[in-house]
């Protein structure tokens, strides 16, 4: 993490110390050079106090979430005169941008007060730590009280709008009332698919909200088994040349059966970091329960009654300090006790201080378990280290320790549990034995830093750090008036229950509920909206699982941490499915489709940095194994960069082009983000590299193509000639599709960065007329492999072929209408069922084939309820916690459905923008999407009425954009986009207006 997480307050400088205005009492942040007022307040929600310049204020102002407000601040006259006078500002940014930026009406007093908000040089009320990295702070206000010295007064955070609030206001859009946006359950949860995650991409919790227990299911984004490996083979060479020449021969399953030789060991195995246990006693009858995840606030919060008493839990994982808060409390004075301990399957130790803190160390093993060997028994790995730290508040209440191992808490108002955690990993090419890494030393840094601060001034970080990334992208979907005003749709509901039920069982009974009308959609278990989403088509269904995607990617993917596996960060089980490895034949690279554009790029540099581990050991890989230039990855990976073959079948274990497709990612950032160093530095050696290895890797052919030999189609069988089940040939269509990416990005960023002479762009000119084209089969489909064999497995969940319409480039409606014509038959030949992963990568192409009604149809196949006692009697689906099913828990389809939803309202190229491509307006008549990103540093807002296009307005900050035509439906526009200025058009694409930013 970054150095300034560690650190302590920073002491004031000269530049950003407090001053008096004579208007308006206001503190802002240094950040705070421009914005607007973004909503309307309400009270503090702490009492906590701090002292600042001006005296005792409550530590947490109330976040503003409206877009309008009225913002009541007290203006002082000369204290000379000892006057002091009020003034109500009415506010919005519409109202701002129209009246003070173009400099229209509003008064000069009023104007003068903004200016003074707008000032750069103050400090925030919640803590005097430089806020220079929290770009979204705008100005804190004291609510009452004289001179800002009441301690009773509340203070409110206004932050400065996103970008595409800024412009859907200057533009003058009406503001819609956003409907909450909350993953809600009538019960604790019984399975790990019911508790609700929580992360901060590097510290991952699951909470399941007991009312007996408490448990915070805990992991840490680097705790896995074992340590750097050989992924080396130095007899593949010789089964090289032994398969290619079967595969001459076309004797593909005996090439197949040889080719096992060519596969590697093992991925290592992702690990659970453990467990906080909270007791608060057994048999507790209790009323009234809720519990909810807010993906606004990235909380979790729990309340329920026992008699009249009423108990809540806050949860949440703070990015800035790098710790899971926990917050208890009642609202009877001295009736909260109960009883906190850590607990892990790992090896390890516990030990408590007299300092209120619980302290776990421990290890992974040192290599992948086998079968029933005991984990144990093996050398020590990764070290880590847990430490819990407790606070109590009130008169009465006592801590005391239990067995040294646990803290009973008895008779307090309220308690506040911190966790940090870190380990001994020091990248994944020191081995365990050798990290220099004191975790325990590192847990406590992170620990006394988070300590330092009361729980409302970690909220308060943790909130501006998480919105300032989530908020950037809004969406609403509509019926009708109704349903954009979060009005109610019929659905079932279980009733109250007060004892802990299995979601499986409140499933079956909810079917046969009656009907909640009065609840909006929103109040209801999500688990009763996904059953009667077959019903009721609930739109606000969909936008919840948009945001939800998005708000998993935020929680375990940030700069500095490792990538989302298999699971995201959140695995409760020491042998996890598919050792939760990221796959990147599919898997790892949906993770990350939904970064750039649903406005997440900061997400996705886990994974640049991965690709350059990559590079270090495929290079090793690509020379040893197969002797070729560059670097290569196969299906499977792990902490430690595995790049070789996985163990096992060649279907799934020989497939090099893993490296290729990640590699692709790189140019994806670049296009649209249009970062040149970005491009030069990271990106474009990776690339060449990756460039490099498939020039060596493709060979002449027998049909005087360039060839790829061995080749598969991930994890699919075909029948050979001879009638035999094979998997190995030759020039699959998906690696010619991946080479075609790749050879193209390479060609692209040349041009930009002027190396178009090199000798790998030359290679590359020469060889990429001489790649087999893409080859339509007897049936109208696409052929996945180079001949037209049988396909055992016709709905294969794989759509590995079709990989050039979507997420590449080289099929698309207006260029290869036929091959298009082709995917679209591939796709109803495979079915519509399928893992969540197969349902999301379908709807995906769906869109781009301009199918709104089919894609739609894959919502629709996607969004149903997996019971988890019975979770393998289907394929796909949603848990009760929103996460999807492949099953079992599988994460990339939570992020492969945002991306593909964003491909049914934005498509684009480097030329070209196409708006509401694949919109089901039958059943979407009504609705908007603010923030999506576009190829070309473009930001594109749109709204649409009765199933049409109303306005849109795009803008980019990058001088590099290419952008020169504007599509929707039949309408088509020409437009030069200059940086920092927003265009508006209207349904015909017609520019109305355009001004700056």
């Amino acid at each position: 993490m970054a150095d300034h997480h560690r650190a302590g307050p920073a002491p004031e400088s000269q530049e950003v110390k407090h001053r008096r205005h004579h208007h308006l009492n206001v503190e802002v942040p240094p950040v705070a050079a421009t914005g607007c007022f973004a909503g309307c307040f309400g009270p503090s929600p702490t009492s906590n106090s701090t002292s600042h310049a001006h005296g005792d204020r409550p530590a947490s102002p109330s976040l503003i979430k409206s877009p309008s407000a009225w913002i009541r601040a007290h203006s002082f006259g000369s204290t000379r005169h000892g006057r002091r006078r009020s003034v109500d500002l009415q506010y919005d940014a519409r109202s701002y941008a129209r009246n003070f930026d173009e400099g229209a009406e509003g008064s000069s007093e009023d104007a003068a007060r903004l200016a003074e908000i707008r000032a750069p040089r103050f400090t925030c009320p919640v803590s005097p730590c430089s806020y220079a990295r929290h770009s979204s702070w705008t100005s804190c206000f004291p609510m009452d009280g004289d001179d800002g010295n009441d301690a009773g007064g509340d203070w409110i955070w206004v932050r400065r709008p996103q970008e595409a609030e800024a412009a859907s206001a200057a533009a003058g859009w009406p503001v819609e009332d956003a409907r909450p946006l909350k993953v809600v359950f009538a019960s604790p949860a019984r399975y790990f698919t019911d508790a609700a995650p929580i992360g901060n991409g590097r510290l991952g919790a699951m909470v399941w909200g007991g009312v007996a227990s408490e448990r915070l299911q805990l992991n840490h984004d680097t705790l896995w088994t074992g340590g750097p490996g050989n992924y080396t083979n130095p007899k593949a060479p010789a089964v090289l040349s032994n398969v290619r020449s079967l595969v001459d021969k076309g004797q593909y399953a005996e090439a197949t059966a040889v080719a096992y030789d060519l596969s590697g060991d093992q991925t290592q195995v992702y690990q659970p970091l453990g467990d906080i246990n909270i007791a608060f006693g057994e048999d507790i009858r209790y009323t009234n329960y809720e519990r909810y995840l807010d993906l606004e606030s990235a909380t979790v919060n729990v309340t329920y009654n026992v008699g009249e008493v009423t108990y809540s839990r806050e949860h949440f994982s703070s990015h800035p300090h790098q710790v899971i808060a926990t917050k208890i409390s009642a609202d009877k004075s001295g009736a909260l006790s109960c009883t906190v301990s850590l607990a892990t399957p790992l090896d390890h130790r516990i030990r408590v201080t007299d300092a209120n803190e619980i302290i776990m160390e421990g290890s992974c093993p040192g290599e992948r378990p086998a079968g029933d060997e005991n984990a144990f028994d093996h050398p020590m790995g990764i070290r880590f280290c847990a430490i819990l730290y407790l606070q109590m508040s009130g008169a009465n209440g006592t801590v005391q320790v239990l067995n040294d191992k646990m803290l009973k808490l008895d008779g307090a108002d309220s308690v506040v549990l911190l966790l940090a955690a870190a380990t001994s990993f020091e990248g994944p090419f020191v081995q365990p034995s050798e990290s220099t890494l004191d975790p325990t030393t590192s847990a406590f840094t992170t620990l006394n830093m988070a300590r330092s601060m009361s729980y409302s001034q970690l909220k308060a970080y943790h909130m501006d750090d998480y919105q300032s990334l989530f908020q950037r992208v809004s969406l609403q979907l509509s019926r009708g008036s109704n349903d954009m005003l979060g009005g109610s749709t019929s659905a079932h509901s279980p009733d109250n229950i007060s004892q802990d039920t299995a979601v499986s069982d409140c499933a079956i009974q909810m079917a046969a509920c009656s009907r909640l009308n009065e609840l909006s959609n929103s109040e209801k278990p999500t688990v009763d909206r996904i059953v009667s989403f077959i019903h009721d088509e609930d739109p606000s269904l969909v936008e919840l699982l948009f945001q939800f995607g998005r708000y998993l990617l935020i929680s375990c993917s940030r700069p500095g941490t490792q990538i989302a596996n298999l699971q995201g960060i959140w695995s409760n089980d020491t042998e996890p499915p598919w050792d939760a490895a990221p796959h990147p034949n599919i898997n790892l690279q949906m993770n990350y489709w939904p970064s750039l554009p649903c406005n997440l790029s900061e997400c996705q540099e886990p994974l640049f940095d991965f690709i350059g581990s990559l590079s270090v050991n495929g290079a090793k890989t690509s020379k040893v194994n197969y002797g070729a230039n560059g670097w290569v990855s196969h299906q499977v990976t792990d902490l430690w960069a595995k790049t070789s073959p996985d163990a096992g079948d060649p279907s799934w274990a020989l497939w090099p082009m893993g490296g290729p497709w990640l590699a692709t990612h790189l140019w994806e950032h670049y296009s649209f983000t249009m970062d040149k160093q970005f491009l030069e530095k990271t990106a474009y050696p990776l690339l060449e590299g990756s460039a490099s290895f498939l020039l060596s890797w493709l060979i002449e052919g027998q049909r005087g193509y360039l060839e790829t030999n061995p080749s598969t189609s991930p994890e699919h069988y075909f029948i050979a000639p001879n009638g035999k089940q094979a998997c190995v040939s030759y020039s699959t269509t998906m690696d010619m599709s991946v080479i075609r990416e790749v050879f193209s990005a390479v060609l692209l960023s040349a041009d930009i960065l002027g190396k178009s002479s090199t000798d790998v762009v030359q290679r590359i000119k020469k060889a990429l007329p001489r790649l087999p084209p893409v080859q339509i089969s007897r049936d109208g489909t696409i052929m996945e492999w180079a001949q037209d064999f049988k396909d055992p497995e016709v709905q294969h969940r794989h759509v590995s072929h079709l990989f050039g319409l979507y997420p590449g480039h080289t099929m698309t409606l207006e260029q290869t209408p036929d091959l298009c014509k082709a995917v679209a038959n591939s796709l109803y030949k495979r079915g519509d069922e399928g893992p969540g992963w197969s349902t999301a990568w379908k709807m995906a192409l769906w869109a781009h084939l301009h199918n709104s009604e089919h894609a739609y149809k894959m919502i629709l196949q996607l969004i149903t309820l997996v019971d988890p006692e019975h979770e393998v009697s289907k394929e796909g689906g949603l848990y009760s916690n929103l996460f999807t099913a492949h099953p079992p828990f599988q994460i990339d389809a939570n992020f492969g459905f945002p991306a593909a939803l964003s491909e049914m309202l934005v498509q684009s190229t480097g030329s070209d923008l196409y708006l509401l491509p694949a919109l089901p307006r039958d059943k979407w008549p009504q609705g908007f999407v603010k923030g999506l990103k576009a190829r070309g540093g473009l930001t594109v807002n749109i709204c649409w009425k009765e199933g049409s296009l109303h306005e849109a307005l795009l803008w980019s900050g990058s001088s590099q954009n290419s952008l020169a035509r504007v599509h929707y439906g039949s309408h088509s526009a020409t437009i030069g986009v200059s940086p920092g200025q927003v265009y508006r058009f209207n349904s015909d694409l017609k520019c109305l207006k355009s001004w700056p930013l």
